[in-house]
């Protein structure tokens, strides 16, 4: 990792936004922009766009600028700003880490190429090339259940020695495992986070993981918990955690992850429509009486600003 310049440092809660749509499928600005007012007010210690929750398969160039453009706005200029980058080859990987950086972010989370799979080699050297280009702080995304790429942990070790390549994002099954295999392994100085929706957040923490990126729709409610656990009140911290784990849950279906977000954001008054881009998936009656009861049972505030 880098000895030579400081980089932002990505710590803490930083949710991925969500994307909003208006109901005739275009990009919702103004939606947007009170999205991430919520995720200020809410305590986020960091913002991340183009991620997975975010849609940005679905982003054109246009609003991948716009995006950025009015996330940086509202969240000033202190803020870590992460922008996914989701790419199959080096050449796009660098086209995408160019706009996010013209673009105002200040770092990068990065999924290895996927469609032609890479060997070890190719990883470290795709890394590599990505960080020392961009020049900004990147993040190594872990996810193989989406990328179909492996990590072992000794990859990781050797990723993190690469200049610029700060921390990784362990998306893994089991995470917690592999997040303690991996803080053991590496210098104290590189970052592991956890993903999967928070969905072991506290387990992660335990082992050593120093941030999580969830969805954007619980903020406000994941942020105590995790206050609580850094204070050593782990009871308190597993108790809140438990009532809020089964809209953690519903929301990592594939195909309608996506529909969950935004419906619970709608729902709460921060964005108007629950609309999604193909291939995502609306909710289906039964999803939708679903979270009705999830709901229910364990009720988030509405919201405004």
């Amino acid at each position: 990792m880098s000895t030579t310049e400081p980089r932002t440092r990505v710590r803490g809660l930083v949710p991925i936004l969500a994307t909003p749509f208006d109901a005739a499928g275009a990009l919702d600005v103004p939606g947007l922009r009170r999205l991430v007012e919520f995720q200020l007010a809410a305590g986020a210690a960091g913002l991340a766009v183009f991620g997975m929750a975010s849609e940005g398969f679905a982003l054109t160039t246009a609003e991948r600028a716009t995006i950025l453009a009015e996330t940086r706005a509202i969240a000033g200029p202190d803020l870590p700003l992460v922008a996914g980058v989701s790419a199959t080859s080096t050449a796009t990987a660098l086209e995408l880490a160019t706009a996010a950086r013209d673009g105002g972010a200040d770092a990068l989370m990065v999924l290895p190429p996927f469609l032609a799979k890479p060997s070890g080699g190719q990883v470290v050297d795709f890394y590599g090339t990505v960080a020392e280009h961009s020049g900004l702080h990147v993040m190594v995304q872990d996810a193989p259940a989406a990328t179909g790429v492996a990590m072992p942990v000794p990859l990781i070790v050797e990723l993190s020695k690469l200049v610029g390549v700060e921390s990784v994002k362990v998306e893994t099954q089991p995470t917690a495992p592999k997040v303690g295999e991996v803080v053991t392994a590496t210098d104290s100085e590189f970052d592991v986070l956890g993903g999967q929706n928070a969905f072991f957040v506290l387990e992660e923490y335990a082992r050593g993981a120093v941030g999580t990126m969830p969805a954007c729709e619980f903020t406000d409610v994941l942020a105590p918990i995790l206050a609580d656990w850094q204070a050593g009140r782990h009871e308190a911290a597993h108790e809140a955690f438990n009532r809020l784990l089964p809209l953690v849950r519903f929301g990592l279906q594939p195909r309608l992850a996506w529909a969950v977000h935004k419906e619970v954001l709608v729902r709460r008054g921060i964005i108007d429509s629950a609309t999604v881009r193909d291939p995502a998936v609306a909710l289906d009656a039964g999803s939708r009486a679903a979270l009705d009861s999830i709901l229910r049972l364990a009720p988030l505030p509405a919201w405004s600003a």
